[in-house]
């Protein structure tokens, strides 16, 4: 008959992306019989996604400004990333041959630049640790056990039981790659509180008038100051054909979706000449020529040609004459919008199992040995490394957590191992 020190837990982990494989990589280090299940073809394919643009892992920012960056859910997470911050998730990459490096605006990425060899290295080193990843495995619901799932296999449908349950099962921006939020209703069966999920770090509708946005879909306007309930971005925004898309959006897309959740409708503040005060360019316009068009007195004064469109589409059918006023116009032009874009077109997505649902180890109240981890859960933060950031980190301390709670547990002897 087998001891008790024979005994080895046993663990399911729920999703492939990147919460799941390091929820996973803690609980094999720590002993434990790990299984990965996800519903794709191949693990990781949100990861692949966001280091199509280059990937940015991590902010190098001092851990006191990074936590400002999750708002309300900053109390919550806040054990987790000072568990965890940007100097361990840096570690751990180099650990997996990608040292990393901080970008001019102090974004951390790998020196590849590339999501792929950091993937590969990863997989290979859960293969090595007896991790077993797989694919085509669908999450379908809970079981009568408390940590008993089902999973929908192309060779059935089948209950697990270990353990204990990381789930981390993502958001639903970009369903295409895994994260599609077909999870909701299940964890509600569980009386588990589940926020809607909404579209986070997302473009804004805008209603263009379709023969200006025939000649300017796709056009930059570069160098922009937005404003939206006393916060400033600067950055450059782009025309898309359903409205604005670029960095000082999605910086101010979570406060627009609130407003127009209240209120119907947003209207940003957009300067278009924000390195000259408005005394500056009123002078500026006033230097125009008898004669020339807005759009020419507006270039003259410096704005880009696009910038200068802009202004004749947003700023109503009579443009104010007086330099004074348009330069005013100019300073603060009103950017109107009703909608944001889908959530399947959003970066990362807002709502989930509410962060009281869990306890301090990000333990399921309701369900005693399943965790949760990563963008199922409900925060949300901007681009800059925070995304990930937070996602490694909850996944640590979720692990972690079951690990802490498996100590407590009764060893009961392997009845597989008794002779």
């Amino acid at each position: 008959m087998s001891t008790t020190s024979d005994r080895r837990w046993t663990a399911t982990v729920i999703g492939g992306g990147p919460a799941g494989l390091m929820a996973a990589e803690v609980l094999a280090g720590a002993g434990c019989s790990v299984t990965v299940h996800d519903h794709m073809a191949s693990m990781g394919r949100k990861l692949l996604l966001a280091g199509r643009g280059g990937l940015n892992i991590t902010h190098s920012e001092p851990t006191e400004e990074l936590l400002e960056r999750y708002g309300p859910a900053r109390t919550r997470l806040e054990s987790a990333i000072r568990r965890w911050p940007a100097a361990a998730l840096r570690a751990w990459c180099a650990d997996l041959g990608e040292p990393t490096f901080v970008g001019s605006s102090g974004r951390v990425f790998p020196q590849s630049f590339r999501a792929t060899p950091l993937l590969r290295a990863w997989l290979a080193r859960l293969s090595a640790t007896g991790v077993r990843l797989e694919t085509r495995h669908r999450f379908v619901g809970f079981a009568s056990a408390p940590t008993a799932v089902l999973l929908d296999t192309p060779g059935g449908r089948y209950e697990i039981e270990t353990d204990v349950v990381v789930l981390a099962l993502g958001g639903a921006s970009w369903p295409r790659v895994g994260s599609d939020g077909a999870w909701v209703p299940l964890i509600r069966e569980a009386e588990v509180r589940v926020s809607a999920l909404r579209p986070a770090n997302c473009g804004l509708c805008v209603a263009w008038r379709p023969d200006w946005l025939e000649r300017h879909e796709g056009a930059p306007i570069k160098n922009v100051r937005l404003t939206l309930d006393g916060v400033d971005v600067r950055g450059d925004m782009v025309i898309t054909r359903a409205g604005v898309e670029g960095g000082p959006i999605y910086a101010l897309a979570a406060a627009a979706r609130d407003t127009i959740e209240r209120d119907g409708s947003c209207t940003i503040t957009v300067d278009l000449s924000p390195d000259l005060a408005e005394v500056q360019l009123a002078e500026r316009i006033a230097r125009a020529r008898p004669g020339d068009s807005t759009t020419t007195v507006l270039r003259r004064a410096g704005l880009a040609a696009e910038a200068a469109s802009l202004v004749r589409e947003l700023g109503g059918r009579q443009l104010p004459a007086a330099p004074a006023d348009l330069a005013l116009l100019v300073k603060r032009l009103p950017l109107v919008t009703s909608a944001t874009m889908p959530i399947d077109r959003a970066i990362s997505s807002a709502g989930g199992v509410g962060l009281d649902e869990v306890d301090e180890r990000f333990m399921l109240r309701r369900k005693p040995g399943v965790f949760v981890a990563g963008e199922m859960l409900d925060w949300e933060a901007p681009t800059g490394g925070y995304l990930l950031q937070a996602s490694f980190s909850t996944a640590v301390a979720a692990a972690e957590g079951a690990l802490a709670w498996l100590a407590e547990r009764p060893v009961e002897p392997d009845l597989a191992g008794e002779t």
